[in-house]
């Protein structure tokens, strides 16, 4: 319960943080920090207008989407605390749930008939597949190196101590960085402020969604960061009191925002053509993580 608490609180302030980071490095004020989460607010005071050529899966899509995020986020745990959902192999269903979410956002793109949404949704899915195998080869280390296969217990019997653990835990922080980074498809996969369709991914597949749906996209986005941030946090809380692990909490979750932030300030979109080799070598990077748990355990004998 903690840990969902933890994660909401979160994502009020995560993007706004990412806006900020982006308008001091670029030399402008900027919005304020909440200036994302009162747009939500206005588009859920609006109603959603629907085309007539879309079906019953357009409408439900965002209801899907949000919900798989929340129960993405229930498996989430927090230090000592477990997610309210817990059990043996929970990292699978944690990357299933939000992959049922994907599907039918894309789907509801395909189900507006537009060639352009229909291009976006194509990207989407493909980037989603590449990203795939990082992630579980990530957990599956963990999962060899701690001995267990929930995350609650991964991420408490995870020891950083020896300078091995450290560079595992880095390179892990990096993977679910850019993971986080390609979920949410921001740059350099994406750059959520383009306007050009030939090169959109992810804001071509909602530009049929409008008012309460749309509010439902941008706050499943907003959470789906500060998610794949509590990942990162447990990585280095352990068993940490809760007295110095819930300011180490909000913490990394700034530092993760304003890298975000510098990252989409300093870095020029990849070409549409370099993005699936980017992404591929994500894979090649929890392979590393792999084989030091290897090393960890003595496995190389």
């Amino acid at each position: 319960m903690l840990s969902l608490f933890l994660i909401v609180i979160a994502a009020f302030f995560f993007t706004g943080i990412v806006v900020r980071t982006k308008s001091l490095a670029s030399g402008r004020k900027g919005p304020g920090i909440m200036q994302p989460i009162k747009d939500v607010i206005r588009l859920f005071k609006k109603g959603a207008v629907y085309s007539k050529t879309s079906s019953i899966i357009f409408q439900i899509a965002p209801t899907i989407y949000f919900s798989s995020v929340v129960m993405a986020m229930l498996v989430v745990p927090f230090g000592q605390s477990k997610g309210l959902i817990s059990f043996n192999c929970d990292f699978i269903f944690f990357a299933y749930v939000l992959a049922l979410g994907k599907f039918f956002s894309i789907i509801s793109a395909l189900d507006t008939g537009s060639s352009f949404e229909g291009m976006g949704a194509s990207r989407e899915a493909l980037y989603s597949m590449f990203a795939e195998p990082a992630l579980f080869i990530l957990m599956g280390s963990f999962a060899l190196l701690t001995g267990y296969t929930s995350f609650q217990e991964i991420f408490a019997a995870l020891h950083i101590g020896s300078y091995l653990s450290y560079a595992l835990a880095t390179l892990a922080t990096f993977v679910l960085v850019m993971i986080a980074m390609i979920e949410n498809s921001r740059m350099p996969i994406d750059d959520p402020k383009t306007h050009l369709e030939l090169t959109m991914i992810h804001e071509v597949m909602i530009l049929d969604n409008s008012g309460f749906d749309l509010g439902l996209l941008l706050s499943a986005g907003y959470l789906k960061f500060a998610i794949y941030g509590a990942l990162i946090v447990n990585l280095f809380v352990g068993m940490v009191d809760y007295q110095y692990a819930i300011p180490l909490f909000f913490i990394i979750q700034f530092l993760m925002a304003v890298v975000v932030g510098l990252i989409e300030s300093f870095m020029a979109r990849f070409r549409m053509n370099h993005n699936a080799q980017f992404i591929v070598a994500l894979t090649s990077v929890s392979l590393l993580i792999f084989f030091g748990a290897i090393l960890i355990l003595g496995k190389f004998n």
